[in-house]
């Protein structure tokens, strides 16, 4: 057993994984173990509570509109739990639906509008509102490349939604976009960064695509939890993985 270890809340897991979302954990795991780091995940699902005190990490992953309108739903009686954990820094991965469900509501295909649970500020339209002024009606699908503005890392992935999500007060995008559309195809936004907080539209998963933002993260969940070790140091040394 290791002498360090991260306790991560997969949050809807059996729910919300249409893309392999799990991925992101394993990501953090291998680049957790060379440094020997043990990470250990539960499911928090249906009717479950969400303890903020109980995590280092926590991953929301995608799904399709039935499961997230039945996500959407239990997620109100998570919401203190999580607004707590993200003002007070927790580290955060919101993939997709996740990523929408946290703000104050998205627009299904068919106009149908679900209620978030508003911990964040953006919203999300559907492809045919009259705010959408490029490619009006058709899904952002494709591969994707973006560059956060402040490390000046570039992040790949892919890109399949029909939502179109606009960022609010004290958010700032993950990156902007290169090659692709993001977060609307309007306005060079991908994903979002809030406190610890890491939303985007990016497949692949993310984590496993892109070691540099992995290892940034975990550096970060690291710290919060053992603040007298120089855990982006020891990840330096490790090899970043990137395709």
């Amino acid at each position: 057993m290791a002498d360090y270890t991260l306790e991560l809340a997969h949050l809807y897991g059996d729910l919300m994984n249409t893309y392999g979302d799990y991925g992101n954990i394993i990501a953090l795991r291998y680049y957790a173990k060379q440094i020997g780091v043990d990470v250990d995940d539960r499911l928090v699902s249906l009717n479950e509570d969400f303890n903020p005190k109980a995590y280092d990490f926590v991953l929301f992953g995608g799904g399709q509109d039935y499961e997230e309108t039945i996500v959407a739903n239990d997620l109100k009686a998570k919401a203190d739990g999580l607004k707590e954990y993200i003002e007070n820094d927790g580290p955060l991965l919101a993939v997709c639906g996740g990523f929408q469900l946290l703000g104050h509501y998205m627009e299904m295909a068919d106009g149908t509008k679900v209620d978030g649970i508003g911990v964040m500020d953006h919203y999300t339209t559907n492809m045919t509102d009259d705010q959408v002024k490029t490619l009006n009606g058709s899904r952002l699908t494709g591969n994707i490349v973006i560059k956060n503005n402040e490390t000046g890392e570039e992040y790949h992935g892919f890109e399949n939604h029909q939502g179109r999500t606009f960022l609010g007060k004290g958010e700032k995008a993950l990156g902007t976009v290169t090659t692709g559309q993001g977060n609307n195809g309007m306005d060079k936004t991908e994903g979002v960064i809030y406190h610890n907080v890491y939303g985007s539209y990016f497949h692949g998963p993310i984590f496993t695509r892109n070691g540099n933002l992995a290892k940034r993260v975990l550096a970060t969940a690291l710290s919060r939890k053992y603040p007298d070790i120089n855990w982006q140091a020891k990840l330096n040394q490790v090899p970043t993985e990137t395709f």
